[in-house]
């Protein structure tokens, strides 16, 4: 018998009793990984953002932001998507789920036997994705590797060695740079460019949100069942996500 690959997917919902039973009813599937529950909008557009899971089985109606509202706002943020698997108790969001191209619709209760068949159409639908991907592609190379960045801080501008950043992250289009003696505002747009100004071998993407230079990685935290997160060597201790795409390399970077 063939093993199938790991499906990882994420619960939300603000009713304790379906998560606890939709969580039930998924243990019956072995390739089904739960990497995390979310209780509301907010909470599962940040572990949507933070474990980028391949499946997310979505309640619709929620308080707050509701389950339209998280794919609209992943949406805006230019997050990649995973797969939502939509649930609810009313039938007349069948509709907005066909629109949204979601992977499935189910109705509350969730029975056995249907979910089973949105198991399979997500088993299909993953497999496609993964078939398609295109293969991961380091960022253009500059004219040049920049040995110095320049970092704004309380309208003064510093200049720090590249070699001295810790990190770099990016939040609502603003870069931050983390280095030994300074934090602030890079003159970069994206992540992309400030990466491709830099030493390759030296400053690692290991998420969408964050580049580090591995020399300066305190320590590796297991985290969830099949991922890690980063313990920085700044002043904070600043624990950065590994995404998924990336936790295969940090195995081989580290010999895990």
């Amino acid at each position: 018998m063939v093993a199938r690959a790991t499906i990882s997917a994420l619960l939300v919902d603000d009713e304790q009793l379906a998560r606890e039973e939709l969580s039930y009813l998924l243990k019956e599937f072995a390739d089904i990984e739960v990497l995390g529950i979310a209780r509301n909008g907010l909470e599962a557009f940040k572990l949507i953002e933070q474990l980028e899971p391949d499946v997310v089985f979505l309640d619709v109606h929620m308080p707050g932001l509701d389950g339209l509202g998280v794919i609209q706002k992943l949406r805006e943020k230019n997050i990649p998507l995973p797969h939502f698997i939509l649930a609810t108790a009313y039938d007349q969001y069948a509709l907005e789920a066909f629109r949204l191209e979601a992977l499935d619709y189910l109705l509350k209760p969730i029975e056995k036997e249907r979910l089973a068949l949105t198991i399979e159409r997500a088993r299909k639908a993953v497999s496609e994705k993964g078939k398609t991907a295109l293969p991961e592609t380091a960022p253009p190379k500059a004219a040049g590797q920049r040995t110095k960045l320049l970092v704004k801080n309380s309208n003064r501008n510093f200049i720090v060695d590249a070699q001295d950043m810790i990190y770099a992250t990016i939040e609502d289009g603003l870069i931050t740079v983390v280095a030994g003696n300074v934090e602030g505002e890079s003159n970069y747009r994206t992540i992309e460019e400030l990466q491709s100004n830099l030493d390759p071998n030296t400053f690692w993407r290991v998420h969408r949100s964050f580049l580090v230079n591995i020399h300066r990685i305190r320590e590796v935290i297991p985290w969830f069942k099949s991922s890690f997160q980063l313990r920085m060597d700044d002043k904070k201790q600043t624990e950065i996500p590994v995404s998924r795409v990336q936790t295969k390399r940090l195995r081989a970077l580290l010999k895990l």
